[in-house]
């Protein structure tokens, strides 16, 4: 698969810009770290996005999150006793989200999510779902290879 153009601060500063201006916000919120870890590598691996998958499998690694449940997470529905309640819940709305043609974020996940999370929470966990599929939309479609 040949690389093609990189949406970068040469091609498009702008967009680029915006795009980690998301991250600063995303940095920002009241998400728990790990939370946001398994929320990246899980749409990534929904979108196929191997790029990000890398990326984010690495940063979750040094934040201290175990192998094993790293290797878990695109079978967290069979593995529950490695993921929390909490954690299933986000699992599921990335899930939903991510594969919004499907029913899009369901009022039974979204009520389920009102036991752990504040509607400003949700929020949180909204945009860092869509910000994650973005990236992932951007490094699929400009061929992004993983560098090691």
């Amino acid at each position: 698969m040949q690389k093609r153009i990189s949406i970068s601060n040469a091609e498009q500063p702008k967009a680029f810009k915006a795009m980690l201006a998301l991250e600063a916000y995303l940095a920002q919120t009241s998400i728990p770290k790990m939370l946001k870890h398994l929320i990246k590598i899980h749409a990534s691996q929904i979108n196929g996005c191997a790029y990000c998958i890398d990326m984010h499998t690495q940063e979750a690694i040094k934040d201290g999150e175990s192998i094993q449940r790293i290797f878990l997470v695109s079978a967290w529905r069979e593995a529950t006793k490695f993921f929390t309640e909490e954690e299933q819940t986000v699992l599921t709305i990335t899930e939903e989200i991510t594969l919004i043609h499907q029913h899009g974020l369901s009022d039974a996940t979204y009520e389920n999510a009102l036991r752990f999370f504040n509607g400003n929470q949700i929020a949180e966990l909204i945009m860092a779902i869509v910000t994650i599929n973005a990236w992932n939309r951007i490094a699929i479609s400009t061929h992004q290879q993983i560098e090691h």
